[in-house]
């Protein structure tokens, strides 16, 4: 009797335990496989560098759930803000080098793909150099910042995004402060200041709406300029900044299989994908666009509190076919970089319009894995 009592609760157990698998199994009434990889980093070791931009507070270890993620998913990190120019050089040979040297410590101590982000960048500039005139005066500026930095984490930083953003939307060379006291020769100058003082360092440049038809020539032209007058360039970042239908899969392919012609490796240095409405028609990222007229509507935030399953749903398909089209094309990237670790912290949050709640990466703000995150876990992995 007390035999088939312990029998029939032993039974009873059994069918709870497989009852709180199955609903564990299902996320918002759709089947989530289980992944016999642990992380994002271990998916693509076999194929290329997995990673995020990382901010202050996770730098300095204050995050201890984001933290966690980081060391668990990625194997390469970018600085969202500690090594621009305005925060580690704020006036002219005054460095703060306390949050950057912590910055490439937490590489380091992990194993980490290290990338310095970004030596010339005419946004987040230190207001000094704006107000310079004088060609001589600015090129010693910056052989000063780049020399500086190079050679302070030297063998340390593996990439360094050389120059960030340098070209308009059609193409052409970027009225900065950089081009109007330098001249165009600054592009070919920097990257062979940054190559004397590590020439082991990978060098990049990086910029959004490369997978735009006329911007994505200017940068080609613009590689090949530095390849013809012998600047060391290893590879080019497509700012990956996209929303949940542009650019298309085509034109992102055509941008990968164009640089790649060019003898440099492809990474997507910034991905996030937005699902809230645009403001105006493009993709990309220019920090300097403001629409304060639109915050506060209503219509611009349709999802102040939480994302609907039918976007959640949107959200992991456009990320499973953009990382589809990687794999297809996995010998020709290096790298591809999430901009932020989790949503609660993306800076889509304020931008282009403050106060909005945007969706964009794998992790929702709570530190849990999203739809997107196990469709990209799930995905079947090409032979080597």
């Amino acid at each position: 009797m007390i035999f088939n009592y312990r029998i029939n609760k032993v039974k009873k157990l059994s069918k709870i335990i497989t009852l709180i698998i199955i609903i564990c199994l299902f996320s918002n009434g759709n089947f989530i496989k289980v992944s016999k990889n642990s992380s994002l980093s271990e998916k693509f070791k076999n194929y290329f560098f997995v990673g995020a931009a990382i901010n202050k507070d996770q730098i300095l270890q204050k995050d201890e759930k984001s933290n966690s993620i980081i060391k668990q998913n990625f194997n390469t990190l970018s600085p969202e803000n500690v090594m621009k120019w305005m925060f580690i050089q704020p006036k002219p040979n005054i460095f703060y080098f306390d949050d950057s040297d912590k910055y490439v410590q937490f590489g380091l101590d992990n194993n980490m793909h290290i990338v310095g982000h970004a030596l010339i960048w005419h946004s987040q500039i230190a207001d000094f150099m704006n107000s310079i005139k004088d060609s001589t005066e600015m090129m010693q500026h910056v052989n000063n910042h780049i020399s500086t930095l190079v050679n302070r984490y030297k063998g340390k930083v593996d990439t360094w995004d050389v120059v960030n953003e340098a070209l308009n939307e059609d193409g052409t060379l970027r009225e900065s402060i950089f081009l109007k006291v330098l001249g165009e020769n600054y592009l070919e100058t920097v990257y062979k200041m940054a190559e004397k003082h590590d020439s082991s360092a990978d060098l990049a440049y990086n910029d959004y709406n490369l997978c735009e038809p006329k911007k994505r020539k200017g940068a080609i032209k613009l590689i090949e300029s530095l390849q013809k007058n012998g600047a060391k360039i290893n590879s080019v970042g497509i700012q990956a900044h996209w929303q949940l239908t542009s650019p298309s899969l085509e034109e992102i392919e055509t941008s990968i299989l164009a640089f790649s012609k060019l003898g440099v490796k492809v990474m997507f240095t910034e991905l996030d994908i937005s699902v809230l409405p645009s403001p105006w028609d493009e993709n990309g990222a220019e920090v300097s666009q403001n629409f304060k007229n639109f915050e506060g509507d209503k219509k611009m935030n349709p999802f102040p509190k939480n994302l609907p399953n039918s976007m959640k749903t949107k959200l992991a398909e456009r990320y499973e076919n953009i990382f589809k089209l990687f794999l297809k094309h996995k010998e020709k990237i290096s790298r591809v970089t999430f901009w932020g670790v989790t949503d609660k912290f993306s800076w889509l949050n304020d931008w282009p319009i403050k106060g909005r709640t945007n969706y964009p990466l794998l992790f929702d703000r709570n530190y849990k894995e999203k739809k997107a995150y196990h469709r990209i876990m799930n995905l079947n992995m090409p032979n080597n």
